[in-house]
């Protein structure tokens, strides 16, 4: 095993013992503690596949139930249907269900519901409306542009039948199961990514899957953040070409381990802020949700306008400052090396 995979995987499996002293977690935190995740895993996981909703409006929606002005319908549509995607993998972590092929196609099923049809790009370039059949193989080949420039093609469509058999018996074979959940999760994303079955939400079926294999060993799903979106291009693309390379585990590994860090931090707070709940935020909403996404972890302005992006970065700056004012935020470092954390 690679070195630094190795080092990184007993990081994790530390860092999950010290989270397991804490258990079992105080029902209110640990509500608290849920919702955050599935707020920001839900957001990321959409948020890496083109989807226009922002953390605040992403979490507003899916506390309240109504949509924000100017951004599609389908958008809505897949935050609603990822977030049910999620309770069905709770469900199946809990009555301790293994994955099928129908399990797949089910999931697949409940992530594109309601949405008839997506846009592609063309060999020419041009887009074009692709019809949509949730729960059934693609019958048309599909491609991809990688970062690098290069058209990668996916399995045919005549072979993913074939293939999606052999990933489910590797995945029940001694070989996948003699290696950690982390090496078995991000090894079952590349293949099935690698296979690309459905005509479209095939990255996000990746991600619920590698985080249901996770869930299942008693880990918390691994939340790839959308600002991290070239890497983890980069790393899928990487394994393309050195399909030994377990450079994508040491990434999968590296964005678990953010996870748990915050999960870890928010243990030790013991302190949850709601989100706001408002589209249009006045000054007491907007702090509500500086302190929501700085909850158990450290930020520079940058990224938290990259979270905020509708609040103007003159104004934000006034409230951070404010907040650290107040001695809820507390700051360290200047110019650009400036960041900022829970009091």
């Amino acid at each position: 095993m690679n070195t630094i995979l190795s080092k990184s995987l007993k990081q994790i499996i530390d860092l999950k013992q010290r989270i397991d002293r804490h258990r079992p977690f105080d029902s209110n935190l640990n509500q608290a503690i849920q919702e955050k995740m599935r707020i920001e895993w839900i957001y990321n996981s959409n948020a890496l596949e083109g989807n226009t909703l922002t953390l605040g409006e992403t979490a507003f929606f899916l506390r309240e139930g109504l949509t924000s002005e100017g951004k599609p319908l389908k958008d809505f549509l897949e935050a609603k249907n990822h977030a049910e995607a999620i309770r069905v993998l709770e469900d199946m972590v809990h009555d301790k269900k293994n994955i099928t092929e129908h399990f797949i196609k089910s999931l697949h099923q409940i992530l594109l519901e309601g949405i008839e049809y997506t846009y592609a790009r063309g060999l020419n370039g041009k887009l074009v409306q692709k019809p949509l059949t949730p729960g059934k193989y693609k019958i048309r080949p599909n491609h991809v542009l990688t970062v690098s420039g290069n058209i990668h093609t996916y399995t045919e469509p005549e072979q993913v039948q074939i293939e999606m058999e052999k990933l489910i018996q590797w995945y029940n074979s001694d070989e996948a199961q003699n290696i950690s959940a982390i090496e078995r999760a991000a090894i079952f994303h590349y293949q099935f990514v690698s296979i690309h079955p459905f005509d479209d939400g095939n990255g996000r079926l990746a991600r619920l899957l590698m985080n249901l294999i996770l869930m299942k060993d008693g880990f918390p799903p691994c939340i790839i953040q959308n600002e991290n979106r070239k890497q983890y291009l980069s790393e899928l693309e990487k394994t393309d070409l050195m399909p030994n390379s377990e450079s994508f585990q040491i990434f999968i590994a590296k964005e678990l381990k953010r996870t748990m860090e915050v999960i870890y931090n928010l243990l030790l707070q013991k302190e949850f802020v709601e989100p706001w709940i408002s589209p249009t935020p006045n000054r007491e909403e907007r702090r509500k949700m500086i302190l929501f996404i700085a909850w158990g972890k450290t930020f520079s302005i940058g990224q938290m306008h990259n979270e905020m992006p509708e609040i103007k970065r003159p104004t934000l700056k006034k409230d951070l400052q404010d907040l650290v004012k107040e001695g809820k935020l507390k700051m360290e470092g200047v110019g650009k090396g400036m960041v900022y954390y829970l009091s």
